[in-house]
């Protein structure tokens, strides 16, 4: 496959077949899906629940649950093929991974072997929610909460912005159950849990069958058997899984955007023609097509590489910034020389180009905007960075022999 010579330096004969299954089903599945999916510009539950029982989302779930056991560089090839054909079900399955996260790395053992195999199975989709409407990204400044009542919590308060919203059967929340930064605690919520109700819909600009919306507490009552870890540790449970999981899961959605826009573009310069001659044999248009190769080649390295350290249980924190910054960042930047290339033939949906452009403004703000990615890549060149999730918990992620890949 044209484009993936990058492959040799991280993967295997494994990788590579998985690869080639995650691309067949994408082009047999989800493309046909797709006019309907940008007409209805709502959530897609047929071809959610489709992909999430090829057993995708079980991708770093251990083996004795029922899950890939495949690791962190196989997943982000999934979400990378699912992307390049669909950004929503690529943003689909990356955030159902988060919710994954969630359960094994701070999930008790009843916990793991309720929840896990139903997830690797494609029975149950998993959200993580954490943002809300006043204080955005900024967690700490979270005002809703989870009061103990005998052998429950009562929760209350609203999360917005939440991947696989309309879509999830188990959420993952963090709420306060006191001040500060040790005052936030994090509880499985079950979707038909007493309480619990979901916001209206709101079209977006991108990724129409993919959700992300509102969650809505009002006086839901939770089992304590089902709160994650500790009182005080909702704010391990959000950081980690936006460090570990959102930013190279969020990566790999720009991935897969960023080789569909060259795909496209390459097709686009291969059949039009200009001054008696295809758009690709003009020195102008080679040049910019270069570049977003380039851009292409190097997002993917950047990508490949910070899952390689993850998967070998290596500190690679800012290895994954900087894989979420210039994926995001590279996609964008190729999606406007892109249109430029296109020019008005850009602007029209005959073509998939303004959709890939769409979707990827979507993968900008998760896990952190670019300025934030920056913020703390300048704090560890400066020695200023606060500790090291991936060395934390890299006894959990660590695969050096990954199993099988199917």
């Amino acid at each position: 496959m044209r484009g993936f010579a990058v492959d040799s330096c991280f993967t295997d004969r494994r990788h590579h077949e998985l690869r080639r299954r995650v691309r067949e089903f994408a082009e047999k599945e989800v493309r046909p899906r797709i006019p309907g999916m940008e007409a209805s510009r709502t959530v897609s539950h047929e071809i959610s629940r489709l992909i999430a029982r090829q057993g995708w989302i079980g991708a770093t779930i251990d083996p004795g649950y029922g899950g890939m056991g495949a690791g962190h560089l196989a997943k982000t090839i999934i979400i990378e093929e699912l992307a390049r054909v669909s950004g929503a079900m690529g943003a689909m399955v990356q955030a159902s991974q988060l919710g994954v996260a969630k359960i094994v790395h701070f999930g008790d053992d009843a916990q793991r072997k309720t929840w896990l195999p139903r997830i690797a199975a494609g029975e149950c989709l998993p959200t993580i929610a954490v943002t809300e409407p006043q204080s955005g990204g900024h967690v700490l400044g979270m005002e809703g909460t989870a009061v103990r009542d005998g052998d429950h919590y009562v929760l209350n308060g609203r999360k917005v912005f939440v991947g696989n919203s309309h879509v999830g059967d188990l959420h993952g929340v963090v709420v306060r159950t006191g001040p500060g930064s040790k005052g936030l605690t994090a509880f499985l919520v079950e979707s038909d849990a007493p309480g619990f109700s979901l916001g209206e819909q709101q079209p977006a600009m991108g990724l129409h069958g993919f959700s992300f919306g509102e969650l809505i507490f009002d006086d839901c009552r939770v089992p304590a058997a089902n709160r994650l870890g500790e009182e005080g540790d909702g704010l391990s449970v959000a950081y980690s899984s936006s460090v570990l999981y959102g930013r190279s899961n969020l990566a790999a959605v720009s991935l897969g955007i960023h080789q569909a826009i060259m795909e496209e573009t390459t097709a686009f310069c291969t059949e039009r023609e200009r001054y008696g001659k295809p758009l690709a044999e003009l020195n102008n248009i080679k040049l910019k097509v270069g570049q977003m190769q380039s851009r292409l080649m190097t997002a993917r390295l950047a990508a490949y590489h910070a899952v390689h350290l993850l998967d070998r249980g290596l500190p690679c924190d800012a290895e994954l910034m900087n894989a979420k910054l210039l994926n995001v960042e590279y996609a964008l930047d190729s999606a406007r020389s892109a249109m430029e290339i296109h020019a008005a033939s850009g602007l029209f949906t005959d073509r998939p180009l303004e959709r890939y452009v769409r979707d990827a403004f979507h993968i900008f703000a998760p896990a952190g905007t670019s300025d934030i990615q920056l913020l703390r890549l300048g704090e560890v060149a400066l020695g200023g960075a606060k500790g090291s999730w991936s060395e934390k918990l890299s006894e959990v992620v660590r695969t050096v022999e990954p199993q099988p890949v199917h």
